[in-house]
């Protein structure tokens, strides 16, 4: 069962990997991108620590990039916490 908002995120990650011109950076969104592409349709979705880890990672790239890349991270970051609202636990 794929989760829309994990998927909306992987969505929003790519757009900002699309919107940067560092080789790097892209990178590192496209490897987040990834992940959450995979989450959306795996068995058991991410915990709250995972999420967190990916927060942190995304605010990190939002700083220093800012422009486009920021706002599409900002929309990764909204779906990954409309996902953690019903999410159980923490």
């Amino acid at each position: 069962m794929a989760r829309d908002e994990l998927q909306r995120t992987a969505e929003s990650i790519e757009q900002a990997a699309d919107a940067t011109s560092d080789d790097e950076v892209r990178d590192r969104l496209q490897t987040q991108a990834a992940k959450f592409e995979d989450y959306a349709t795996a068995d058991h979705g991410p915990d709250h620590g995972q999420l967190a880890r990916h927060e942190h990672i995304l605010n990190e790239i939002a700083d220093d990039e800012g422009g486009d890349v920021a706002s599409n991270l900002e929309d990764a970051l909204a779906s990954i916490s409309e996902f953690r609202s019903d999410l159980e636990g923490v």
